[in-house]
């Protein structure tokens, strides 16, 4: 028996315009989880969907060797992956809400009997799986009702079901809190010494020092180098992914604010699904010209609530005043945010930002066809010239303006997003999660953007998971607790000790109160 279970042989993937992947060769050994990591963009998840059968045997060339057997999927061939035993957890979940843990974990294959499903069958064979993987969800609970995190477990108890031997997480930490993420990891490790491979695709370069035995390092559709992650560095792992040193992770900026452009007093709001909970209370704070403000907290913090509030897209009923440039404002609608000078581009780009299978034109006129129009038409020829620019100047790698959002990588769909609100030329920008999903070189482009946009004047709200980001790339730092501010760190006292100490609604010095 092979140490390896898996082995790509000169795999090349190629669609029309574009070579995914060139002659890709690495094994995986069994028993082991094998990290694989990358830029958008770089061949992972098209290498993914060849060996889960999403690609099946004709549109590829080279070889997918599984335990000693070529794989030659065709037809139904994702089926047929599952029957070999190879599994995929994908970043967004698959799981029906309103159906219980075990109805998911069995959908489509339910134990039946005389044509009606067995329950006692389908909740006894639920407990058995949770308990063999050490699974730790209440089996009987609906799925709305449990944590990211637990949802996250009945994705994996959902692929473990039909005996997998390998399984694929892709992205599988992006929604986690940190302590969901060790729990995550334990798991992982279980299985580990059950037998069950693991390959595992993050952005996040830590966690495979944390968790993978052996990294492999993708890029321009090529494989650079597989090594054992205790003969992996941070830096050269960042140098292999992007192709170039990187000497810096955050770009310098000399923060020089302007005059008063955003002013919040007292602002609450209530949840409009919950009329008698409130979700935001009592936030105050300013922003000036060319000035980014982080917004830190926790999950559930209530950093998103206040971003869309802001926005006019969150809370029916809220109270206190937002001023913009000294003029009380009242935005109950994103049309009222935009024409306030107000954009914001939310943390789910694909579920609230973007039409994925629309063409790149239309996702950035949409918003600012205002602009184009003459009377009762659209001048076509200003608004493609006008498109052309805003995909140049913030580099979006597409052959046209016409190909669809969905065949652009992460980074690229982030710059789309970003570009069609920057067409709306806000006075003030609200990012919520810009850097999600998305790899370090996309990231870095990313962040010299938002230093650009502040140099020319724009006032930023930034929130962010994650708190190196904030400390990189905010002047100041407002703190939210459960819904309430903390208080505001200058950039020059934050410290990722005393950002987390007031996010667990802890008092901290150094702390500008409003």
């Amino acid at each position: 028996m092979s140490d390896y279970i898996l082995e790509f042989d000169n795999v090349t993937k190629s669609f029309p315009g574009v070579r995914a992947l060139s002659q890709v060769s690495f094994g995986v050994r069994r028993g082991s989880i094998h990290g694989i990591c990358g830029e958008n963009g770089a061949g992972k998840s098209t290498l993914m969907k060849i060996l889960s059968g999403v690609y099946p045997l004709g549109t590829y060339e080279g070889r997918v060797v599984f335990d000693g057997e070529e794989l030659r999927f065709t037809g139904s061939s994702i089926r047929q992956a599952i029957e070999k035993g190879i599994a995929i957890v994908y970043q967004e979940f698959t799981l029906v809400q309103q159906l219980g843990v075990g109805e998911n974990i069995f959908l489509g294959r339910e134990p039946v009997r005389a044509g009606v499903i067995n329950w006692h069958q389908l909740n006894s064979r639920t407990q058995e799986i949770l308990a063999r993987y050490k699974l730790r969800i209440p089996y009987q609970e609906k799925v709305k009702n449990l944590g990211v995190g637990q949802q996250q477990m009945v994705e994996i108890a959902k692929a473990l079901s039909e005996d997998a031997r390998l399984l694929i997480l892709d992205e599988p930490t992006s929604a986690l809190t940190e302590s969901e993420v060790g729990v995550l990891f334990d798991i992982l490790q279980h299985l580990k010494e059950s037998g069950v491979t693991c390959i595992y695709i993050s952005h996040k370069l830590e966690e495979f020092f944390r968790i993978a035995d052996t990294l492999t390092v993708i890029r321009d559709g090529m494989m650079v180098r597989t090594m054992p992650i205790t003969e992996a560095r941070t830096e050269d792992v960042i140098r292999m992914m992007v192709g170039r040193e990187m000497t810096e992770r955050f770009p310098r900026r000399t923060c020089t604010p302007g005059k008063e452009v955003l002013r919040v007093e007292g602002l609450s709001t209530w949840d409009p699904l919950d009329p008698g909970k409130q979700v935001i209370h009592d936030v105050s704070f300013d922003l000036r010209e060319g000035e980014v403000l982080g917004l830190a907290g926790l999950i559930g913090a209530g950093r998103s609530e206040l971003l869309t509030t802001l926005f006019g897209e969150f809370g029916i009923r809220t109270q206190g005043e937002v001023s913009i440039q000294g003029r009380p404002v009242r935005v109950r609608s994103a049309r009222e945010a935009i024409e306030n000078g107000i954009s914001l581009v939310p943390e789910n780009r694909k579920q609230q930002g973007l039409m994925v299978l629309d063409s790149i034109l239309h996702n950035l006129s949409l918003p600012n066809l205002r602009q184009y129009s003459t009377a009762l038409r659209i001048d076509r020829l200003k608004e493609l010239r006008t498109c052309e620019q805003y995909v140049d100047s913030l580099k979006i790698k597409t052959p046209s303006l016409l190909s669809t959002v969905d065949s652009l990588s992460g980074g690229n769909q982030q710059k789309v997003v970003i570009a069609k609100w920057l067409m709306s030329r806000p006075r003030v920008l609200l990012l919520d999660e810009p850097t999600r999903g998305i790899d370090v070189g996309a990231k870095y482009e990313i962040y010299k953007l938002i230093n650009e946009l502040a140099e020319q004047g724009v006032a930023i709200v930034m929130a962010s998971s994650e708190l190196p980001e904030i400390l990189g790339m905010c002047d100041r730092i407002l703190v939210m607790h459960q819904g309430a501010s903390m208080g505001i760190v200058d950039r020059t006292d934050a410290t990722q000790e005393n950002l987390m100490t007031l996010a667990m609604g802890l008092a901290t010095n150094n702390v500008e109160k409003r």
